[in-house]
């Protein structure tokens, strides 16, 4: 079995490429099909990793490719036109007006409300994910039947088809936290959340995961 630990480093042949951000799965049929790795400190823009290229080691991500090769794989972070942007990010209301001075014959100077005219969109940058996938990122929370148990550390595939074998659980809170592995069989819903169909007892008396994860 292949651990992916979210905040594994990884490397190319030739190097360090960064850590993983995120897993791509395909929630129908539970399978990993890419890494987003993010380059540290975020210098530079990260790549989705397609799994074929990845070996997976104790805490480490490895992959079948050279640095030069690591940049030519699909972006892990696309900009994205977002109309209604103002400068600082926020939203503009759809009942914006302009006030607009004018000079009037006769009497002055007056003040009249006109329509914003429209503003070119705003370029975002969004998370890139394939059609039809999801991605699992550190934070994401795990709910039991009974509530909020948890949140996803990562995930343990089976190296031969990428199918995922094991949810990597950070279960509880400050000095009682352990991580566990959820077996994927109770795993019910994997989109924005992942949902299991065993009770926040039945995690409890999971033993801890023995495989070494990586730092943070």
């Amino acid at each position: 079995m292949m651990p992916f630990w979210i905040g594994a480093d990884a490397r190319c042949t030739d190097g360090a490429c960064g850590q993983v951000s995120r897993i791509i799965v395909t929630p129908v049929t539970r399978e990993v099909t890419h890494l987003a790795i993010d380059p540290k400190h975020q210098h530079g823009p990260g790549r989705l990793v397609p799994v074929d290229l990845v070996d997976a080691t104790t805490g480490q991500i490895r992959l079948r490719c050279t640095l030069a090769e690591f940049q030519m794989l699909r972006p892990a972070q696309e900009a994205e036109s977002v109309p209604g942007l103002d400068p600082t990010g926020q939203a503009n209301a759809p009942n914006k007006v302009r006030w607009a001075v004018v000079g009037t014959p006769g009497s002055g100077v007056g003040v009249f409300a006109r329509p914003a005219e429209p503003e070119a969109p705003q370029q975002a940058t969004v998370d890139s994910v394939p059609s039809g996938e999801v991605d699992i990122r550190r934070g994401l929370t795990v709910c039991a039947t009974d509530g909020e148990i948890g949140q996803v550390r990562g995930l343990i595939v089976d190296p031969g088809g990428h199918q995922v074998t094991h949810v990597l659980l950070q279960e509880g809170h400050m000095r009682g936290r352990k991580e566990v592995a959820i077996p994927i069989s109770a795993v019910t819903k994997i989109d924005g959340g992942i949902r299991l169909n065993i009770s926040k007892r039945d995690v409890g008396e999971l033993p801890p995961v023995p495989t070494r994860r990586p730092n943070g």
